[in-house]
């Protein structure tokens, strides 16, 4: 069962803040997951504390550098389940992890951040695993 949205807002919010759309239908995502070119961020959102203190705030620092993907999105766990759903189908066979952060380069999953990276490790060293992830798939050179 979702949790209050009044609850959710500011972990929406912290993402929605730094330029990345929130995907929270089965639609948006297919529109935007089925693209077949570019680059694309899905950071699977969650109202747990590791989001809060080592997921948002990594991905808002990698961000920070360059190169990054071309669109940024997200989609939450435990709120907006289809989205989620759906957005999981493009990471088979990865299993589903929230947190958790993927990066997908013209219709393919390439990179996947599961929730064992994330919990327990500094924002910077989770940081430092995006900016290699975007160095690798969203350069000139990939």
């Amino acid at each position: 069962m979702p949790y209050p949205e009044e609850w959710v807002a500011p972990a929406r919010e912290e993402l929605t803040n730094i330029g990345i759309k929130e995907l929270r239908t089965a639609a948006e995502v297919e529109e935007t997951l089925g693209r077949e070119e570019g680059t694309v961020l899905v950071v699977v959102n969650s109202i747990c504390g590791c989001a809060a203190a080592n997921a948002r705030p990594a991905v808002a620092d990698a961000l920070k550098s360059t190169p990054k993907p071309d669109v940024l999105t997200s989609v939450f766990a435990g709120q907006d389940m289809e989205a989620t759903e759906r957005a999981r189908k493009y990471f088979s066979p990865q299993p589903p992890s929230s947190p958790s952060v993927a990066l997908m380069r013209d219709g393919k999953l390439v990179f996947m951040l599961h929730r064992n990276r994330i919990e327990g490790r500094s924002s910077e060293a989770i940081a430092d695993d995006l900016k290699e992830a975007f160095r690798l798939y969203c350069g000139v050179e990939a």
